[in-house]
């Protein structure tokens, strides 16, 4: 079951009590981070993330609240004793912006390897690293510059049956591997696959994060049926609709119509302006267009 937490709920610059939006997500110990802002260790240290749990690092793109806090982190996690290899993954036109970040880091104890995603299509990766069954796909988002939205899909292992399995008198050796969706052959020549001893597939556990973008129908088709929608919403007023259309982001409102028409479980707001204090004003107006958004704040966490 994956375990998410929301560091930072700000876009632009820090407050004194907002950090740069991070998405956070771990399953089974293991975990990747998406975007990485100034200061985002010592939000992990106030909402008590193990930051050596991070295998992997997810980069929207090369604005310096979503990237300059990566050599406190990368330092941060050496630190942490870590000597295996940590994956960065960022859009293309990311690359000269993280190697000059890397470059000020010195020495670290471990090896940083870059992945470059294309910006202008949509790819698919398997995180092994993390966990198996977890995929992440990409969609190509409208800002100023060249910039990803990353949506995670978790695939769950069926339920495994014991009784199944010893009617058919397999070894126990041999559960683990079909409980992966391994076949096995047994000594007397028999094949048993993962479906002679599993009662039925469970449904995947899908997370979304798109920020800094316009909204566009698009977004909607990508974080369809997520279980978790995490999505940009600068401002609440509607008097702000053409400033984040000059600027490519989106309201609030914006965001709560992208996620009704994906529908998604639930929606996560984050990247509120430094001039939006209290976003938690519009709560009743925004669901009254989407019933199950939150207000986020700075370490909001579920279990999905």
């Amino acid at each position: 079951m994956p375990e998410i937490c929301l560091l930072g709920t700000g876009g632009m610059l820090p407050l004194k009590n907002r950090f740069l939006t991070s998405l956070y997500v771990e399953q089974n110990g293991k975990a990747l981070l998406i975007d990485c802002g100034e200061g985002t260790q010592v939000a992990m240290g106030m909402h008590e993330i193990k930051m050596s749990r991070i295998e992997m690092l997810l980069i929207t793109h090369a604005h310096a609240d979503h990237i300059t806090g990566l050599p406190g982190l990368l330092l941060s996690i050496g630190n942490c004793s870590r000597t295996q290899p940590l994956d960065i993954y960022m859009p293309e036109s990311c690359e000269n912006a993280v190697k000059a970040l890397i470059s000020v880091c010195g020495t670290l104890p471990y090896e940083v390897v870059m992945h470059t995603i294309p910006d202008n299509e949509s790819v698919t990766i398997t995180a092994e690293k993390v966990d198996s069954m977890l995929t992440i796909s990409t969609l190509p988002l409208r800002h100023k510059v060249k910039c990803l939205g990353y949506s995670m899909t978790f695939r769950r292992k069926p339920v495994f049956s014991p009784e199944k399995a010893k009617s058919l008198e397999v070894p126990l050796e041999y559960w683990k591997k079909l409980h992966c969706g391994e076949s096995v052959k047994l000594s007397d020549g028999r094949t048993i696959k993962t479906d002679d001893v599993t009662d039925g597939r469970r449904d995947s556990v899908k997370i979304t994060y798109t920020t800094d973008t316009l909204p566009f129908d698009e977004i909607a088709d990508f974080a369809e049926n997520s279980d978790l929608f995490v999505c940009e919403g600068m401002y609440g007023s509607s008097d702000k609709k053409e400033s984040m259309n000059e600027k490519g982001h989106m309201l609030m409102t914006d965001s709560c119509i992208l996620a009704e028409k994906s529908k998604s479980k639930r929606l996560w707001l984050t990247h509120y302006s430094p001039a939006e204090k209290h976003p938690e004003e519009f709560e009743e107006m925004l669901k009254g267009i989407y019933e199950n958004v939150t207000i986020s704040h700075d370490g909001i966490k579920i279990t999905l």
